[in-house]
């Protein structure tokens, strides 16, 4: 919705989700020869500002117009498309280096396809102790991920990104939109969150190092 992604743009402004980007940018040791795929891209806020960063090619697809949108206007440097990743990914076999699933759904059969043969895979999944404070302890989906994935990918490395910001109650009604949650019949108040994810690694099955 238009409202979601205004509410993860103001966000992402605000600088409370730096240290993930950051954690997301070393796992993926992009370089300027890199193509790069984020597939359900939301507003493009990740591609985006690692391909300024390293001035690799991105390309973006996400279902949500608005998103889309958003994402183009930011960052007009890099490629987006309005498509459902979880049917086909639009793009030709082997077209990426990189592949993103950053809290989003995952494709496994397309991103293999689009994926070069020594490419890497970066999956971003909510850690139990993502938005707790809202949310309560959730669980733990290393383990489903890694199966979902098993079949075409191996994993090669995992790492759990984990932040807190103090955010006002403006901010705190933002993570609410954004994350689809009805707001109470109270105001939201400002309070402290914690923002976390599982960074995990993989290669494509038989590949081996470059």
């Amino acid at each position: 919705s238009v409202a979601a992604v205004a509410g993860r743009r103001r966000l992402h402004e605000s600088g409370a989700t730096a240290s993930l980007l950051r954690a997301i940018a070393e796992i993926m040791q992009a370089s300027t020869s890199d193509g790069v795929l984020d597939a359900g891209c939301g507003d493009g806020f990740y591609l985006g500002s690692l391909a300024r960063q390293t001035r690799f090619a991105g390309h973006g697809v996400d279902i949500s117009v608005a998103a889309i949108d958003a994402a183009a206007r930011r960052f007009p440097e890099c490629e987006w498309v309005v498509a459902n990743a979880d049917r086909v990914v639009p793009y030709a076999d082997r077209s990426f280096s990189i592949v993103l699933s950053i809290t989003a759904r995952m494709n496994a059969p397309e991103f293999r396809r689009v994926l070069r043969d020594h490419g890497r895979l970066i999956v971003g999944i909510p850690a139990p102790d993502d938005l707790i404070e809202i949310r309560g302890k959730g669980r733990d989906r290393v383990a489903r991920t890694v199966e979902t994935f098993a079949r075409e990918f191996t994993l090669l490395d995992q790492h759990r990104a984990t932040t807190t910001a103090d955010l006002d109650a403006a901010a705190v009604e933002d993570v609410l939109h954004s994350i689809y949650r009805p707001l109470q019949p109270q105001a939201p108040r400002a309070m402290r969150l914690t923002f976390s994810l599982d960074l995990l690694l993989f290669r494509p099955v038989g590949s081996s190092l470059p």
